[in-house]
């Protein structure tokens, strides 16, 4: 299993007339969890996508909502990949606050689609490489 944490101030814009995080930005959350979990193993999206011609769409989502974040709270964003798959890579987030409290979590499932062909692929060996050494059992 990979994880990595990250953190992020909920920002006025983003709340409702309640203060609270909009719903609909905890996708936007999960999406930042994933892209600095890519990062903190040396790849980005940018990369895939220019130098390797691969796009990661999402598949499939699913949240929990447990308590409502609000404005300028500071969040802890735990993003894992529990699974290594061979053709999607499912992410699963936790969002905590600054007391850490549990507030949402779900999972994101993505696959991996060549540019050029437009086609589904497996994951890219360089992914593939860059997570296998955190799944090798002792």
């Amino acid at each position: 299993m990979y994880t990595f944490e990250t953190k992020l101030r909920v920002r006025y814009a983003e709340t409702d007339q309640m203060k609270y995080l909009y719903y609909g930005n905890y996708a936007q959350y999960f999406e930042v969890g994933r892209v600095e979990l890519m990062r903190s193993l040396g790849l980005s999206y940018k990369e895939l996508e220019e130098n390797h011609k691969v796009m990661m769409p999402v598949i499939y989502m699913q949240q929990r909502f447990l308590r409502p974040a609000l404005y300028d709270d500071v969040l802890t964003i735990e993003t894992s990949v529990r699974v290594l798959e061979e053709n999607s890579l499912t992410f699963h987030s936790e969002i905590f606050n600054d007391t850490q409290k549990l507030l949402n979590s779900g999972h994101v499932r993505l696959c991996f689609i060549d540019m050029n062909s437009g086609k589904r692929i497996a994951m890219p060996k360089h992914l593939y490489e860059k997570l296998h050494p955190f799944f090798i059992q002792n």
